[in-house]
């Protein structure tokens, strides 16, 4: 008898699992069933006609570079174009800070791969990004938290005895966190990147919805900050131009182009880029050459900045009318957060309530969210859950909440009417 494959695994593999949301996707597909599970962009506003265009010009007239190999780095006109666009931030960018990826997702994993040993220590929200928490859990780090309120990370005693455990870096969404849809205030970044900066702990800065504000004032991200305060320093060494602080950018053009492209990039020290180009060339030699090349050929001329307009209107409807519903059909004693622009904001149910059996009520009714506990590194959240608007047409978003309200006031009626042995 042969000896079965899950004897022949890595270690590692113990500690990694699928996606809760991947695996949830799979149920929801069904047509009759509103979700508000994924992180899924609308697709009826993805750029169809400017990528149909797109892609023929460039097989007409550049087909077999954008058939071909490509440097790890990147396509050097869309870095150049990223490059540019950091330097709004009045940081000191050039192409070499750059690196694409495949999705976003990539440069967590590419951090990991250059950055966790096992055992390491890595700081994040609570909740977090699950996606962070799977690529990292590979790599076999463990996990401190800090918890967020409506002023996104806390920055007071609980951080700083979170830092006393030595992380390895620290992991940050500063704008319209996912799961929690609140972003850091001005206050909170410039103490955060202070404390970062007196531990000697670096930042990652994961920023995928930062151009999808649609209330309130843009403000400056981790890695400015940094910048800012590097200038200060008296013995500043000049690096040609290069950035050369403590924070590492993550950006994508999953929410603002389309996911399918999977195209993101890291912006960071030059060092830092060329130990990830190292590790990339292990994992997938490069970044697909004819994705990147159509996504310059869309932005290049001016059209994302239009196009992020019109995503913004549509996720601020979608956002709007999703807590209008909520106002009107959840319980009293469930709240939600208000997000200022992303794709997400997250509800709080009784404590009594466990989000994952009131998931199997709403499933049975036809329409479903994520429970909270799988992004929080400690386990906790029993009582909560992410809740998706940008994908979901409004009349979904009004049906949907509906039915969850429903869902909710049965719940907790047949939890009340319980007698109080049961409930101990």
């Amino acid at each position: 008898m042969t000896t079965p494959w899950n004897r022949r695994y890595a270690q590692r593999m113990q500690g990694m699992s699928s996606s809760v949301i991947r695996e949830l996707l799979k149920l929801t597909q069904k047509p009759d069933i509103i979700s508000f599970a994924g992180g899924l962009p609308a697709p009826e506003i993805f750029p169809v006609k400017e990528f149909e265009t797109a892609v023929t010009h460039i097989l007409q007239t550049q087909g077999s570079q954008a058939l071909q190999y490509s440097p790890t780095e990147g396509y050097p006109p869309l870095r150049q174009f990223i490059a540019e666009k950091m330097s709004r931030y009045g940081i000191e960018a050039t192409m070499d800070n750059i690196l694409i990826t495949s999705g976003a997702q990539q440069a967590l994993d590419l951090i990991g791969r250059i950055m966790i040993d096992p055992g390491d220590v890595v700081l994040t929200e609570s909740p977090t990004y699950l996606g962070a928490l799977q690529a990292w859990k590979a790599y076999q780090a463990e996990f401190v938290s800090v918890p967020v309120d409506h002023d996104g990370i806390c920055v007071d005693d609980r951080l700083e005895e979170a830092l006393r455990a030595g992380p390895k870096f620290m992991y940050i969404l500063p704008n319209f966190q996912n799961p929690a849809g609140v972003t850091l205030s001005l206050e909170r970044r410039q103490t955060l990147v202070q404390i970062a900066d007196q531990y000697g702990i670096p930042l990652i800065e994961d920023d995928p919805y930062g151009d999808l504000r649609f209330e309130g004032e843009h403000l400056p991200p981790l890695v400015a900050l940094d910048a800012e305060l590097q200038a200060k320093r008296p013995n500043k060494t000049n690096d040609n131009g290069f950035y050369r602080g403590d924070v590492i950018y993550l950006g994508t053009f999953s929410k603002t182009l389309a996911p399918g492209l999977r195209l993101g990039w890291m912006f960071a020290p030059r060092d830092v880029v060329k130990s990830c180009v190292t590790a990339k060339q292990g994992a997938d030699l490069h970044t697909s050459s004819l994705t990147q090349m159509l996504a310059y050929e869309v932005v290049k001329d001016g059209f994302l900045d239009k196009h992020k307009q019109v995503i913004r209107r549509v996720y601020r409807e979608r956002r709007d009318v999703m807590l209008a519903a909520m106002e009107k059909y959840f319980p009293p004693s469930v709240t939600w957060t208000h997000p200022q622009g992303g794709l997400f904001l997250w509800v709080t149910m009784p404590e009594e309530l466990d989000a994952t059996a009131v998931l199997e009520k709403a499933i049975a009714n036809k329409v479903a969210f994520v429970p909270g506990t799988a992004f929080h590194p400690d386990g906790g959240g029993h009582n909560t859950g992410r809740f998706n608007f940008s994908n979901a047409k409004p009349e979904e978003i009004e049906i949907g909440i509906q039915r969850l309200g429903k869902v909710l006031a049965d719940e907790m009626a047949r939890l009340n009417s319980k007698p109080a042995l049961e409930m101990a």
